[in-house]
């Protein structure tokens, strides 16, 4: 089974292999920059684990863990 960016920890950078979901959630994924290839660094995970806050392509970035779920990383 793949890891998901859910379960990845504060100050670990990741790359993106695989974007889960379909029709306008993963359109949505897709607008904010996280596509397959793009390296994500986890800044930080809110106290009780949601939202986590990453940066990537140069923004930081707000996501909910329904959402980081849905993102495979390696």
């Amino acid at each position: 089974m793949m890891q998901t960016l859910k379960e990845t920890k504060p100050g670990s950078t990741v790359r993106v292999s695989k974007i889960r979901g379909i029709g306008p959630l993963k359109r949505r994924i897709m607008e904010m920059g996280i596509t397959k290839g793009v390296e994500i660094y986890v800044r930080k995970v809110a106290p009780l684990g949601d939202p986590m806050e990453i940066s990537v392509r140069g923004y930081e970035l707000s996501l909910r863990k329904a959402d980081a779920e849905l993102i495979e990383i390696e």
